[in-house]
């Protein structure tokens, strides 16, 4: 089994970097299973639903807060 943990999302900018470099990732290395570390994704005060939305359509199948 192939995992890909992410340590910590923070900001948008965090988020459109998972955008771009997750979904090429898992179909090169055939990830399994990717696990993000979200808390911060709202500038530090959570995720919100968009973010959470994104990050999954990114690819994301577990995000920890």
């Amino acid at each position: 089994m192939k995992l890909l943990f992410i340590g910590d999302i923070v900001g948008q900018v965090g988020i459109d970097c998972v955008r771009a470099v997750v979904p090429p990732l898992i179909a090169h290395e055939s990830l399994d299973l990717v696990v993000a570390n979200a808390e911060n994704a709202a500038n530090g005060s959570g995720l919100t639903p968009r973010q959470y939305r994104q990050l999954r359509q990114a690819g994301v199948d577990l995000i920890t807060m």
